[in-house]
């Protein structure tokens, strides 16, 4: 029940007196600067060729290979418990149905939008076609055996099909990812039906470790982030030198647009049709909420403020907000969802991938999904990026380029997830029979 980004007891950790993300940081410049460096003074020098493909690479690589080996036990148990608690709560039935509708609709405008403007924008054209190419072959053995993968990847009628797995652990070998998801929410349904029998309930409970365990090693992974993070700066920067500065800074324009696009219109157009409440007023009501959310890029360290914001200033019914924000902080994650969608194709146009309307459709259904079952450590949309990189034949070691600005990217999508929690609580809350009135009052203050 996480933002995407790391929780209390995470940010708090330090080793050898920093935090994580600030040794993220000095990777990443270090990266940055020693890759810049040798463009500028050594640029297809032997020794250069040497390190990035003998010493760089690999240690990228296998971090990589970390992340790819557990997102799907991961993804596959979060997503299982998340529908599995929905089903827990009976008195919130209705209100469970109507929140996970409106948290599908109005993921599904989150990623439009994000997919929209990286459309119109295209921040990652521009790049020389040889020096994209020399970045496919450094993405390494790992990232080849997936594009290879993908050239057998079904279109049309076939593709439709392959959604439903007709063996689920082949699905898991070739990292199907939407196979797995599939098969993951229907085996969550199944938990719910038979939740009253204690043999489940042991089941929910292995399945519920699996999760934390999940999420205790992509935590011990995620340690040597600040060294693959120096690893691919490096890398990339030494092939594209100066170009990659301009493209990551178009990129992060175009992330931040977009949020706040869903942010200022979106969620505003909701508040006021569905919900009947001020924009306005309700974006006073949850400021604190706002810089909680911004200061520790966790929707769970944030979640209390939330709970008591809707409590206090939004006066949404308690029963209701406790279950749409805990739930919502897992499920409804509007800002992953987008920064997912335009990273997938801000890094396809980078690599001269056009995709077409059909695998950009496919990309925003992942996307969707993929921030359901999100991990909620440092860069824990990274591995469904990576994973949606591969189905779409983009080389998944290209997610180096988006690395280093991540924590910041991190920050401001983890306000739209937890404003997106306060504004799905607030419209379920009115329509809430004993709430019609009170939403009305409260939109005339």
């Amino acid at each position: 029940m996480t933002g995407d980004g790391m929780d209390g007891a995470e940010q708090a950790t330090e080793r050898g007196g920093i935090s994580l993300q600030y040794q993220m940081l000095i990777g990443f410049v270090l990266g940055l600067v020693g890759g810049l460096i040798v463009y500028a003074s050594a640029a297809g020098a032997p020794w250069v060729e040497t390190i990035t493909t003998y010493v760089t690479g690999p240690i990228g690589q296998i971090f990589l290979r970390l992340l790819f080996m557990l997102v799907i036990p991961l993804l596959f148990s979060a997503l299982v418990v998340g529908i599995a608690e929905m089903g827990e709560i009976r008195s919130l039935k209705r209100v469970g149905l109507r929140t996970l509708g409106l948290t599908v609709v109005v993921s599904t405008i989150a990623v439009v939008v994000s997919l929209v403007f990286v459309n119109v924008l295209r921040p990652g054209d521009g790049v020389d076609p040889a020096l994209a190419q020399a970045m496919l072959a450094d993405a390494g053995a790992g990232a080849n055996a997936i594009l290879q993968r993908t050239t057998e990847t079904p279109t049309g009628v076939e593709a439709v099909l392959s959604i439903v797995p007709s063996n689920i652990v082949t699905a898991m070998s070739n990292n199907d990812i939407i196979a797995v998801m599939f098969f993951a929410l229907f085996f969550g349904i199944g938990i719910v039906l038979t939740q009253d029998r204690p043999e489940v309930q042991k089941l929910k409970a292995g399945i519920e470790g699996l999760f934390e365990v999940a999420m205790t090693l992509i935590g011990v992974v995620i340690r040597l982030a600040p060294l693959a993070v120096f690893c691919f700066m490096f890398n990339l920067a030494a092939l594209f030198g100066w170009d990659l500065l301009i493209r990551l800074s178009a990129f992060v324009g175009v992330v931040l647009a977009a949020l706040g696009t869903q942010m200022f219109v979106v969620f505003p157009i909701l508040l006021i049709v569905l919900a009947k409440r001020s924009p306005i007023q309700f974006f006073r009501d949850t400021q604190e909420a706002s810089v909680m959310a911004f200061s520790t890029a966790s929707s769970n360290a944030t979640l209390p403020t939330s709970l008591r914001i809707a409590d206090q200033k939004l006066h949404l019914p308690p029963k209701v907000a406790r279950f749409v924000l805990t739930i919502g902080a897992t499920a409804n994650q509007n800002g992953t969802a987008m920064f997912e969608g335009v990273t997938v194709l801000f890094l396809a146009q980078f690599f001269g991938v056009e995709l077409s309307i059909v695998q950009q459709v496919t990309v925003m259904l992942v996307c969707i999904l993929g921030g359901i079952g999100t991990a909620g450590v440092p860069a824990g949309s990274l591995p469904v990026v990576a994973l949606i990189l591969g189905m779409v034949g983009v080389p998944p070691a290209g997610i180096g380029l988006v690395l280093g600005v991540d924590r910041f990217l991190d920050m401001c999508r983890t306000v739209l997830n937890v404003i997106g929690d306060l504004v799905l609580a607030t419209i379920v809350s009115s329509g809430e029979p004993d709430t019609d009135a009170q939403g009305a009052v409260e939109a005339s203050a």
